[in-house]
């Protein structure tokens, strides 16, 4: 039997790397050192996304960029050199994890701009951005700017950081926009629909989790409407033509500006990080798929790897596992969605704090019980 071992990460403790290798490790103590699974990481174009393009022959490159907090940090991106693809994810150089505290207002999209022109300088001629994890709230003024665009009346035109310092910004200046950009197409990875501002956009439906009081989200609201409004006038568009469609509330607005700005397209983070890492190719033929996640949850079924795994497993007749930290969901729920059984840490009986602190332990006997289940 021809087994795929699809995971995804345990967000803070494992990636999606060395969870299969304890899922492997495991069901080798059943079936023998000779057991060898087929192994293929996933990610759903949030984080992790750059560590299944590593797991799938990508190159890790380095580069020091400016963090959310205007402070500089070391961002890691995924390229493939034989296609030119390069795959970034905007939580490396603006993520929530690298704030010390939360400033829905101030934190700055700039580093995400040098990474790409860090990209485009190693030959990169299509840049995949994965739009999970940000700490910014500014339309992806910072990262344009870094790009050469230049806010007109901003106190730093050529270096915008955080929305609050869009105010008195009275133009856009996208002529300066650097011309190496014009030869590269960009693609989101992203599944959140939601608009640039409203009641539904980036400010009101992300901002309080970024620290964002009511009063910051609706001045937030307000500045990034207007400097929508003078990027559209720039790009010589309908008002709305880029802030209203789905997709450009992404990373606080950064959807925006690669919608508007960079021609980039959208579409859903799983579909890309299947492309990126070869997932169908490497589920051709196989009996039996391993996959899952740190949480198993309704945010699970929608849209999330495990999901697109089990979607893809039906249509090719496989039987499909899942396992994971911890599970919220009834048998019927994840029935219905396709997989024949979930395996749980926390369902063994060990506690959350022991399940954090050393998960692949625990993961291995998750291994070694599936394979006593229905591979011996």
């Amino acid at each position: 039997m021809t087994v795929l071992i699809a995971v995804d990460k345990f967000k803070g403790s494992l990636t999606g790397v060395e969870l299969s290798d304890a899922l492997a490790i495991g069901m080798r103590r059943v079936l023998g050192e000779g057991f060898a699974p087929r192994i293929s990481p996933i990610a759903d174009g949030g984080d992790g996304t750059v560590d299944a393009a590593l797991a799938a022959g990508f190159e890790e490159k380095i580069a020091r960029v400016t963090g959310p907090a205007g402070t500089p940090v070391t961002a890691r991106y995924a390229l493939n050199p034989s296609t030119q693809t390069a795959v970034i994810e905007v939580a490396e150089a603006c993520g929530l994890r690298l704030m010390d505290s939360l400033d829905a207002c101030g934190a700055t999209t700039y580093g995400v701009g040098e990474l790409i022109l860090h990209a485009v300088a190693q030959d990169a001629s299509e840049i995949v951005i994965g739009l999970g994890g940000s700490a910014t709230t500014d339309a992806g003024a910072g990262m344009l700017s870094a790009l050469g665009v230049r806010f007109v009346g901003s106190e730093n035109p050529t270096a915008v950081h955080g929305g609050s310092a869009l105010s008195g910004v009275t133009r856009a200046d996208l002529s300066t926009l650097h011309p190496s950009l014009h030869e590269v197409s960009f693609v989101m990875a992203s599944d959140v629909t939601n608009p640039l501002n409203g009641n539904n956009g980036a400010p009101a439906i992300y901002g309080p989790q970024k620290g964002a009081s009511a009063l910051d989200v609706a001045e937030l609201d307000s500045l990034l409407a207007h400097t929508a409004q003078l990027v559209e006038q720039a790009l010589k568009v309908a008002r709305g033509t880029f802030s209203e469609a789905a997709g450009a509330g992404a990373a606080g607005g950064l959807g925006f500006a690669c919608l508007s700005v960079l021609g980039a397209t959208m579409r859903p983070g799983v579909d890309v990080a299947f492309e990126l890492t070869g997932f169908h190719q490497a589920l051709h033929g196989a009996h039996l798929v391993i996959t899952g996640e740190g949480k198993f949850d309704e945010q699970t079924l929608q849209g999330k790897g495990p999901a697109g795994v089990a979607a893809a497993c039906r249509q090719v007749g496989a039987r499909v596992l899942a396992v994971c930290g911890a599970c919220e969901l009834d048998e019927s729920q994840w029935s219905d969605a396709g997989f024949d059984a979930v395996y749980s840490v926390l369902g063994t009986g060990v506690s959350l704090e022991e399940s954090l602190a050393d998960p692949r332990p625990h993961v291995e006997e998750l291994g070694a019980q599936i394979a006593r289940d229905y591979l011996s």
